[in-house]
């Protein structure tokens, strides 16, 4: 080990590039909604839970637009009938 070291050159930043398609945040969640994230994950046998985040945030999302899309439809339908 060196008694110095220079960091003059160094840079602050990620150690690895987001992969493509993906942005790195902060963010501030529940320490209990991390803890369920995290149980589900050991329950299942591993893997991220900030992976398992994310898709539970795209389900949301996904299923927000279907319930707008029926509920349209709905709309329109009861608007014939009356």
């Amino acid at each position: 080990m060196k008694a110095e070291y220079d960091f003059s050159k160094a840079r602050r930043g990620a150690l690895a590039a987001a992969a493509h398609g993906k942005t790195r945040i902060t963010i501030r969640l529940d320490t209990a909604l991390i803890e369920w994230f995290k149980a589900q994950v050991n329950e299942a046998g591993g893997g991220n839970y900030q992976s398992l985040i994310n898709e539970a945030l795209k389900e949301h999302v996904k299923q927000q637009g279907l319930e707008r899309t029926l509920r349209r439809l709905i709309r329109e339908e009861l608007r014939r009938v009356a």
